[in-house]
């Protein structure tokens, strides 16, 4: 192979010197006096040759070998930015869940993927529902935030919704000892025995029983904190566009309304969130 290599490159030297390619000079005049020009070893030409034809080898492969990672690595780059294949998802938007455009805000914050129940104390089905969804919440890793948002319809509902608030405000700083269990006994209190809370004595007389003073009770009632909760409630309700309770909201995206699938459905949209 090199000798051949050797061969062509010397016939190309002796090509490019032949007599077509240069000037011709008049037939007339004689040529002049040259310097004599030593003679050229073939043996000599045909090693250069050679080492030429050699480092043009080397010269080739490096650049396929760079023009090959560079192929690599724009397969890999194109294979990064190619989205996952979707998973077959077991429940529909539009019929099991619907999407909120644009994505609204929730209680508190995006630092956790937060599940809202809008309820009313005086809708049985939240009665029914709120045991189960209490359980449910139990059994969340700590990424997820289980929120209770009262749902303010009427005037009524606005009374309650301050009772929630205020009993959360006491809770919160040691004067109410049991939320949950107060919370509950609302729910008694509306369905089972008839007692519909809907004046500010009533309801004063049911902290009264979980021993909060009347003084502690009043300075909560009034309160900006529970003011500024009952606004952003009434807010957050005409945000999620519910019109009916329970309803349950998956971190300001997603509305579920009260099926027999409905943990199923909140379960499978906390997967779309990235959650496991």
């Amino acid at each position: 192979m090199k000798q051949l290599f050797a061969l062509l490159a010397l016939t190309l030297i002796l090509a490019a010197c032949s007599k077509e390619d240069q000037p011709r000079e008049p037939a007339a005049e004689q040529a002049p006096d040259v310097a004599e020009q030593p003679d050229v070893d073939s043996e000599t030409v045909a090693e250069t040759v050679e080492e030429a034809a050699e480092e043009t080898m080397e010269v080739v492969e490096e650049s396929a070998a760079v023009e090959a990672a560079a192929e690599d690595e724009a397969i890999v780059l194109a294979m990064a930015d190619t989205e996952a294949a979707p998973r077959d998802w077991k429940f529909e938007e539009g019929k099991d869940y619907f999407r909120l455009v644009p994505t609204q805000p929730t209680v508190g914050g995006p630092d956790k993927i937060e599940v809202g129940e809008l309820f009313m104390y005086s809708c049985p089905h939240c009665r029914d529902l709120d045991p189960i969804l209490s359980r449910w919440a139990s059994d969340q890793p700590p990424e997820v935030r289980f929120v209770r948002i009262p749902a303010i319809f009427n005037r009524p509902a606005q009374l309650h919704a301050q009772m929630f608030f205020t009993a959360e405000l006491l809770s919160a700083n040691g004067t109410l000892t049991d939320f949950e269990r107060f919370h509950d006994t609302v729910f008694e209190e509306f369905h089972r025995r008839g007692n519909r809370l809907v004046s500010v004595d009533a309801i004063e007389r049911l902290f009264a029983r979980f021993e909060v003073s009347a003084d502690d009770f009043n300075k909560a009632w009034n309160s900006f904190p529970v003011n500024q909760k009952i606004r952003v409630a009434a807010d957050l309700g005409r945000r999620y566009g519910a019109t009916s309770v329970p309803t349950v909201i998956v971190n300001g995206k997603y509305r579920v309304p009260n099926t027999r699938n409905l943990l199923e459905v909140i379960d499978e949209l906390l997967v779309r969130e990235g959650l496991r």
